[in-house]
């Protein structure tokens, strides 16, 4: 975390056997369980006075962004400002991609100057640690501060049973780590479907439910309890033709696919670190989405909220399912939880409708998708205000940020803030997330982790897909050019 922004980051990246997974990014080693060590918090009284929550609805940038920086060396502001410009830049991306999938990663030599290049640069600003031990420092960084950390094992796409069990140990050994870091320290275990299902089986089952969404009918013998999937605007274009029935080695492997979510559901029970399940593309979201609320149904209990889905605002049907599945779990007497997303398929989505000769699923505009996230927030807000589910509002949008601030505070801030969290990427956004956290919000960074060859396919993925996420990140890029400049003009004058 060399160039990182955040006050007192320390680096301290060892090696780590990585997790072995069957994608096209398999590691052939197996990971050894993570165990964050204990570790006394330092006080800093300094910095807690900083942060101490405002009594009023102010959401100032400007005086967050003087605090901000004021502990972090100019070296590191430099690098940070060369890391947010590099990555805004998408000729990088795509010479990320196609470096990290040609041939030059299997000569040593190259692969070794490669990964220290990314190594000192885009992973240590992006993600949280190596190892345990730099991990665990992340993280107590960030709650020294008064910042949360949302866990994010990198694993995703595995192919057959053998790699999803592996994989699910990860998640476990993770959930179980949390019980050595400070309280409340994390916020979140994030999962993405695909690291505990294969993507095939995914597609099979998402298929299923989308030809029962066309024909109620249909009976499907495996389906087990869950909120509803669908709304009338969801898009079924992706199953033209009647699917052929699960076969019974295919039931018999989703049945172990809801056995994995079990374990690790009940595992996050018993750490209480709720689990959010990542959205994916909408050709596997119904299975994403039955999985998860099947999983909800049996474990969030008691106004306690453990497995939360993810709603993507930039979907057309994205408001209309949220209140589908919302209304269903009222009726069932489950609180049911959501992250909000703005969404990260565009290009991929918009290609495969158009190549089946259908709309988009994506709004047409981006003020669209603002007014679709926006609206989502203030219905969930006014949810929790009577007292009933919770919300992540993930957004890097300071407008959004402002309008779910004025909200919370209409309605009461005692009523949602045990039950409200924001979120913004781990080197993101800093001004923005001091700025809610010091308006008295809880916040978390979205923090990837794990050894650099297994993390930078998943990271160079994200960046593809959140081209413009990464290009917007204008207001990261201004504040610490601002800063900058502010020490250059006390160093010269």
């Amino acid at each position: 975390m060399a160039n990182r922004v955040i006050p007192s980051a320390q680096r301290i990246l060892k090696t780590l056997r990585p997790l072995n997974s069957a994608s096209s990014t398999t590691i052939s080693s197996a990971l050894s369980p993570i165990t964050f060590p204990e570790k006394a918090q330092q006080h800093n009284p300094g910095l807690e006075q900083q942060l101490l929550p405002k009594s009023d609805a102010s959401f100032n940038l400007d005086d967050v962004n003087n605090r901000l920086f004021e502990s972090v060396p100019t070296a590191k502001l430099i690098r940070s400002v060369a890391n947010l410009h590099m990555v805004a830049m998408e000729p990088i991306v795509d010479l990320g991609m196609w470096m990290m999938k040609s041939k030059l990663m299997t000569t040593p030599v190259v692969k070794d100057v490669i990964l220290g290049f990314i190594r000192s640069t885009f992973y240590e600003h992006f993600c949280a640690g190596e190892d345990a031990v730099a991990t665990g420092n992340s993280v107590r960084a960030l709650n020294e501060a008064g910042l949360r950390g949302m866990l994010v094992y990198a694993l995703e796409y595995a192919s057959d049973n053998e790699s999803c069990d592996r994989n699910l140990q990860g998640f476990l050994d993770t959930v179980e780590s949390t019980k050595s870091l400070p309280r409340s320290s994390v916020s979140f275990i994030i999962l993405k479907i695909t690291a505990i299902c294969p993507m095939k089986l995914l597609e099979r089952v998402s298929d299923l439910l989308r030809w029962q969404q066309r024909d109620p009918s249909l009976n499907l013998p495996w389906k087990h309890e869950t909120l509803p999937i669908f709304s009338e605007s969801s898009p079924l274009y992706h199953t033209m033709e009647k699917p052929e029935p699960l076969t019974p080695e295919e039931e018999r492997d989703l049945e172990l696919v809801h056995e994995r979510l079990q374990r690790l559901s009940e595992k996050c029970l018993e750490a209480n670190v709720p689990l959010s399940v990542d959205a994916e593309y909408t050709s596997i979201q119904p299975s994403i989405d039955y999985l998860t609320y099947a999983s909800a149904i049996k474990h969030n209990k008691d106004d306690n909220p453990i497995v939360y889905g993810t709603i993507q605002a930039y979907l057309k049907d994205a408001k209309e399912r949220m209140l589908l599945a919302s209304e269903g779990a009222d009726k069932m007497g489950i609180p049911m939880g959501f992250k909000l997303v703005r969404g990260a398929y565009m290009s991929s989505e918009s290609k495969k409708a158009s190549a089946l000769g259908y709309p988009s699923p994506i709004h047409n505009s981006i003020e669209e998708t603002h007014a679709c996230f926006n609206e989502c927030a203030s219905y969930m807000l006014e949810k929790i205000g009577n007292g009933s589910g919770a919300v992540v509002l993930a957004t890097h949008n300071v407008e959004s940020g402002k309008l779910a601030v004025k909200k919370a505070h209409e309605i009461g801030i005692s009523k949602v803030h045990q039950k409200l969290e924001f979120a913004q990427l781990y080197g993101m956004a800093e001004a923005l997330s001091f700025g809610l956290k010091n308006s008295g919000f809880q916040v978390s960074k979205y923090m990837p982790f794990g050894p650099i060859e297994l993390v930078m396919p998943y990271l160079l993925r994200r960046a593809e897909e959140n081209r413009g996420l990464l290009s917007a990140s204008t207001l990261d890029r201004h504040l610490t050019r601002e800063e900058l400049k502010r020490r250059l003009k006390a160093a010269i004058f």
